[in-house]
C-alpha cells in the first residue's frame, strides 16, 4: 500500500494510526501542502481534491477521505475493531469523530486559514479562528464522553474517536487552546500516547517532519 500524506496533517495523523492498530505496512509518500505540492497535476490525477491522506491499497483502487480510508481498512482488517459493540455504540463513536472530522477540523485547516489570509485578516485574527474552531469542537467532544467508561473516548480499547481527538488535540495546542478544560478527552489522549501505534504515528516521527 501506498499513503500519500503530510507529517502535520491531522486526517493523514488518523490514517497512520489505523494501520499502526491493524499492523498493516504502507509506502509514505510526502506531499509539501505549505509548498502546494498538493496541487501537482501529477496527484490531483490521483486525488482530484488535492487534498491528503489518498491510499493506494496495491491491487489498484484509490481511497480518499481519512474516515472512509479507516472504515475500509476496518472492513477488510476487522482485528481489532475500530468500530466495536453494537449499533448504538457504533453511532456513538461515529457522532464523537464527526464532529472532530466533519465539524471542527475542516474550518481550521490549511486552507481555510490560507483563505482567511488571503481576504485581509492578519495572524493574530487567523490563530484566533482557528483557536475558536478547535474550542468549541473539543468541547462538545468532551460533553459526547463524560460519562463514557474508559481509558480511552469509549472504553477499554481505542476506537475510530481515538484516532480522531488524537490528532485534533495536537492542532489545538499549535493553536494555542487551553486544554485544561477538558479533562476526559486529555485521559483518553493519555491512554492512546501510551500505545505505540499512537507514538509511532506522530507527526514528530515522520520522515518529512520538519
Amino acid at each position: 500500500m501506498k499513503l500519500h500524506g503530510y507529517f502535520r496533517s491531522s486526517a493523514s495523523y488518523r490514517v497512520r494510526i489505523a494501520l499502526n492498530l491493524k499492523g498493516l505496512s504502507a509506502d509514505h509518500l510526502p506531499h509539501h501542502l505549505r509548498k502546494g505540492e498538493q496541487r501537482d497535476p501529477a496527484y490531483l490525477a490521483i486525488n482530484p481534491q488535492g487534498l491528503v491522506p489518498t491510499l493506494q491499497d496495491g491491487g489498484g483502487a484509490t481511497l480518499t477521505q481519512s474516515l472512509a480510508i479507516i472504515e475500509w481498512l476496518d472492513e477488510t482488517h476487522p482485528e481489532p475493531p475500530l468500530l466495536p459493540g453494537d449499533p448504538l455504540q457504533r453511532a456513538k463513536i461515529r457522532a464523537f469523530a464527526q464532529v472532530i472530522a466533519c465539524d471542527t477540523h475542516p474550518v481550521q485547516n490549511l486552507k481555510v486559514l490560507a483563505r482567511l489570509r488571503e481576504l485581509g485578516h492578519g495572524d493574530a485574527t487567523v490563530t484566533e479562528w482557528a483557536a475558536w474552531a478547535n474550542r468549541e469542537g473539543l468541547a462538545a467532544c468532551e460533553a459526547l464522553i463524560t460519562h463514557e467508561s474508559g481509558p480511552f473516548c469509549f472504553g477499554v480499547s481505542p476506537t475510530l474517536a481515538d484516532l480522531c481527538l488524537v490528532p485534533q488535540l495536537a492542532n489545538a495546542r499549535r493553536f494555542g487552546v487551553d486544554l485544561a478544560a477538558y479533562p476526559r478527552l486529555l485521559r483518553a489522549e493519555a491512554a492512546a500516547k501510551n500505545l505505540a501505534a499512537f507514538a509511532d504515528a506522530a507527526p514528530e516521527r515522520q520522515p518529512d517532519a520538519e
